[in-house]
């Protein structure tokens, strides 16, 4: 699967100048139009580039293009925060020698105080995420939610389950939403890190299996995982509803500590004291 900065620059602003109507920015719609959305042309001129600039841009040949460049482009189609920085990653990847290192296969480890933080996390369920959502270390709370350590160790990762785990569906009961957001992480990771031939195995087998993550794909989404709520589905206490917050690791960038923060008083926080108990039994 090619992931190479080059390639998703073009098909990054492809995608984003398809979803602007020129009506949207007062250009005529009228007359035939071979592509949805925006042409090169007229995406160069409200940005106020040349059109050969432009489409130098699009086919990734712009190695120095600047802040100022990118703005405009950025403005006239219309990205959000996350979305411009993504610009920004992609129009002028890593020096080579940090994309040697990011290409390297090296197992990301967690540091021995993050473990004993997750274990004094005894309330809520919480884990670690890497690099590609690979699922590094949990709590005892977080395993009995989701049962990581059930887990194959190659399967700790969640675009895998999200996408290849027949279950998926009765366990996150807002699915498509879920897929959505796990899938617009991950393309956020692949622009930071183009060189990842572990990543671009992951998109591939991703790929193969699932035919929403195809389309999701190539949809171009790209968002921060920092805060939101998420419905699961529990075999043993049943419908949990979970606010969850992101933090990044400090000293580790490609590290983030996702905990999950029931509402107090809500049926979710009793059913996790529950499942607490329940998963602290002996079995007999």
């Amino acid at each position: 699967m090619d992931i190479s900065p080059d390639r998703e620059l073009g098909d990054f602003l492809r995608s984003r100048r398809a979803r602007i109507q020129p009506e949207e920015v007062g250009l005529p719609g009228h007359g035939r139009r071979r592509v949805p959305g925006l042409r090169r042309e007229e995406v160069a001129q409200l940005a106020g580039v040349s059109v050969d600039y432009y489409i130098r841009l699009e086919q990734g040949r712009g190695p120095s293009v600047s802040d100022a460049v990118l703005d405009a482009v950025g403005r006239v189609l219309r990205l959000d925060d996350t979305e411009q920085e993504y610009l920004r990653t992609v129009a002028r990847p890593a020096p080579a020698a940090r994309r040697r290192a990011a290409a390297g296969s090296a197992p990301q480890k967690v540091r021995p105080g993050l473990r004993l933080l997750l274990d004094s996390i005894d309330k809520v369920p919480a884990f670690i995420l890497g690099r590609r959502m690979d699922v590094l270390a949990w709590n005892a709370l977080g395993d009995a939610v989701v049962g990581f350590s059930r887990m194959p160790p190659a399967e700790r990762n969640m675009p895998r389950q999200v996408f290849l785990n027949p279950q998926a569906h009765e366990v996150y009961p807002d699915w498509p939403a879920v897929a959505a957001e796990t899938v617009a992480y991950l393309r956020l990771d692949a622009g930071s890190h183009p060189h990842d031939r572990q990543l671009a195995t992951l998109v591939g087998e991703l790929s193969l299996g699932s035919e929403d993550f195809r389309r999701l794909w190539a949809d171009h989404l790209v968002k921060e995982k920092t805060a939101g709520a998420k419905r699961m589905r529990h075999p043993v206490v049943g419908e949990l509803t979970m606010p969850y917050e992101t933090l990044t690791v400090s000293g580790e960038p490609d590290q983030m500590l996702v905990v999950y923060t029931p509402e107090p008083g809500s049926q979710t926080e009793e059913r996790l004291r529950l499942l607490a108990s329940w998963a602290a039994t002996p079995a007999v």
